[in-house]
């Protein structure tokens, strides 16, 4: 149940930037300093929910790609 939390926590993270950033180029969200500290905040809520997960569960879903931008791996 714990996990199941999390992912969900996390989809509305990625739904929340996806909302953000619809329909916007990379100019307006240069210039939208509001919009790129919600999505920097949003990433960042990502990375440590994904921390929360058990390892467990991360090694069960490993096409999931979990610690791609980091060094860091669900074995750690």
């Amino acid at each position: 149940m714990k996990n199941r939390k999390i992912i969900q926590k996390t989809i509305n993270c990625i739904d929340s930037i996806l909302k953000y950033t619809k329909d916007v180029d990379y100019a307006e969200f240069r210039n939208n300093s509001m919009m790129a500290e919600a999505c920097v905040f949003n990433l960042r809520q990502i990375g440590e929910l994904v921390n929360k997960l058990d390892k467990e569960y991360l090694s069960k879903h490993n096409e999931v790609p979990w610690f791609a931008w980091t060094k860091k791996s669900y074995s750690s």
